[in-house]
C-alpha cells in the first residue's frame, strides 16, 4: 500500500493548469488518507472559478493510482480554510517570485 509520503511525492508531478507550479508546493493539498489501497485527498484551488478542475482531477487520479496498491481514489474540493499565497511552500514562493 503507498504511504502518505509517497502519495505526496506523486502529487507535486500534478501541476496546475494555469501556474507553473506543483499542486503540493502551491499549498492546494489539505490532507491525504490511505486506507487498504483506497486514497482520500481533500484538496482546494486557488479560485472557485478554475476552468480546467476536470482535466485536473483526472490528472491526480491517473497518477495517484500509479502507485502499488491504490484502487480507488477519491478528491474533495474544499474551500475551508480558503486558499491563499501563504499555503505556498518557499520553494514555490520563490520560484513564482514573491520572495
Amino acid at each position: 500500500m503507498a504511504t502518505r509520503q509517497e502519495i505526496l511525492d506523486k502529487l507535486t508531478t500534478v501541476y496546475d493548469p494555469e501556474i507553473a507550479m506543483d499542486i503540493v508546493n502551491l499549498g492546494l493539498v489539505y490532507d491525504i488518507h490511505e486506507n487498504r489501497g483506497s486514497v482520500e485527498i481533500k484538496m482546494t484551488l486557488t479560485t472557485p472559478a478554475c476552468p480546467l478542475l476536470d482535466q485536473l482531477l483526472s490528472e491526480i487520479e491517473a497518477k495517484v493510482k500509479e502507485l502499488p496498491g491504490v484502487d480507488r481514489v477519491k478528491i474533495e474540493i474544499v474551500w475551508d480554510p480558503p486558499w491563499s499565497p501563504d499555503r505556498m511552500s518557499e520553494k514555490a514562493k520563490l520560484a513564482l517570485g514573491m520572495v
